[in-house]
């Protein structure tokens, strides 16, 4: 079936005609702050319009989204979605099957195939859909608040778009065990459907939590994944979050993840790229407490014409903060990686020590990295630094593990997978290193 093609302005008047659809059919029991929220971003959504890689802006310098704004997805999901045996559920879990897992398809909650068991310490998991219409206050005090509507086009459809997603509450001074899973996976079909999933994660002060979110495509065909995360991260709390992405090749996949640090939080990332066609990471952190401090581990493997672009802002907003990433790459085909990097440093935030890293391993020719560090330092008392690296396998490297009775296909393998090793390591938790592990590797094989 040949794939229908639309202008990204009539496109953008699609949403704008769905957006009234949902007005009128589905969004009329909300909050009235939920409604004020949608028509608040719709309104927005309506004057930026798709972003364009034309001279001057440099955010989407590197990234073409035409393909995403001529694409005519199928925008308003069905409530309903395909159904589902855990058999297909299971290649995309990992760890006990009593811990916490929240199942979205198409961004819809499916509570039979999710598993919330009564949770210690006031730990509250439940679908987004479900707490806006508990009118909880919390809710309403945070969803909308961090990511930023105003300047992003995707941020503001998936605003628009507000309809289920996760909740995840960790009260103050909760410290929770086991991770909490929320995976979000996605169909195809002859519709190529667009879902736009929201997640919104509150850990109070001195709470500690681990969070993987996870997005996989359950056929080979073609849809739109627009996510959008906030994260509160409360005074003296520790969250690790973790995020995998196994889309499916043609799929495109834009997400952003907004992350509100207090004072001596502590927040580590490890975002993972594996499937898609076009793919971009927008991760942005406010360092807006003294002493708190990020760990950010990235890892992208991709091949054929796979594209995957991670754009990262840390801005320190406070005195005694601490950030550090480390990103790596292996590209092989014609695949393209883009890395950039933003460290803001404000005036009055001393005694700053920042750090990022950014390496590329390219198996072919035709496989292209484009890395930027940016920093933005408006304060001398810092200590800041980036380091980038994009390159083949080191031949000496080849040669010295040939000489110990190394074939040659068996050395390149060593040689990749000790080349993203580090950055797998940096995930503790048993089970979810295993799970990532295992991802990796099998990519590699296909590599």
């Amino acid at each position: 079936m040949a794939r229908q093609t639309v202008t990204p302005e009539a496109q953008k008047e699609r949403y704008l005609r769905a957006f009234d659809s949902l007005e009128l059919n589905g969004a009329t029991q909300d909050p009235s702050w939920v409604r004020a929220l949608r028509k608040a971003a719709i309104a927005r959504f309506k004057e930026l319009g798709f972003p364009t890689t034309r001279r001057g802006n440099e955010e989407w310098k590197y990234t073409d989204v035409r393909p995403v704004a001529e694409a005519a997805f199928q925008i308003l999901v069905p409530s309903a979605p395909a159904r589902l045996g855990a058999s297909e559920v299971e290649r995309f879990t990992f760890g006990e099957a009593g811990w916490p897992r929240l199942v979205f398809v198409d961004g819809v909650y499916i509570g039979g195939l999710s598993s919330v068991p009564a949770l210690s310490g006031g730990v509250r998991v439940l679908s987004l859909a479900k707490a806006m219409a508990m009118q909880d206050g919390l809710v309403e005090q945070h969803l909308g608040r961090y990511a930023d509507y105003e300047s992003n086009a995707f941020t503001a459809l998936n605003t628009a778009f507000i309809h289920d997603g996760a909740f995840v509450h960790i009260p103050d001074g909760a410290i929770l065990g086991e991770p909490i899973h929320l995976l979000f996976l996605y169909t195809a079909g002859d519709q190529e459907p667009v879902s736009h999933p929201r997640v919104l994660i509150v850990a109070g002060e001195r709470s500690q939590a681990t969070v993987v979110e996870s997005h996989g495509g359950l056929s080979e065909g073609r849809y739109f994944a627009n996510v959008v995360s906030e994260i509160v991260v409360g005074a003296g709390a520790t969250l690790r979050y973790r995020k995998v992405q196994r889309q499916s090749d043609p799929a495109f996949h834009i997400t952003t993840t907004q992350v509100a640090l207090d004072r001596d939080g502590t927040f580590s990332s490890m975002n993972v790229d594996i499937g898609g066609g076009l793919v971009r990471n927008n991760l942005n952190l406010l360092m807006g407490g003294e002493g708190c401090s990020c760990t950010l581990d990235g890892v992208y493997l991709i091949t054929g014409a796979q594209h995957v672009d991670n754009q990262v802002i840390i801005d320190h907003a406070k005195p005694y903060t601490t950030s550090r990433e480390l990103y790596k790459g292996i590209l092989g085909g014609r695949a393209r990686s883009v890395f950039h990097g933003s460290i803001i440093v404000r005036k009055d935030a001393r005694k700053v020590n920042a750090y990022q890293v950014d390496k590329n391993l390219l198996l072919s020719n035709e496989a292209e990295a484009d890395t930027k560090p940016a920093f933005w330092i408006y304060c001398d008392d810092v200590k800041c630094g980036h380091g980038a690296a994009c390159g083949q396998l080191d031949e000496k490297m080849l040669f010295y593990l040939r000489s110990r009775g190394i074939d040659e296909e068996e050395a390149r393998k060593i040689l990749i997978r000790a080349f993203v090793t580090e950055v797998i390591d940096s995930v503790k938790d048993e089970p979810l290193h295993a799970y990532i592990d295992e991802l990796a590797m099998a990519k590699l094989q296909s590599m």
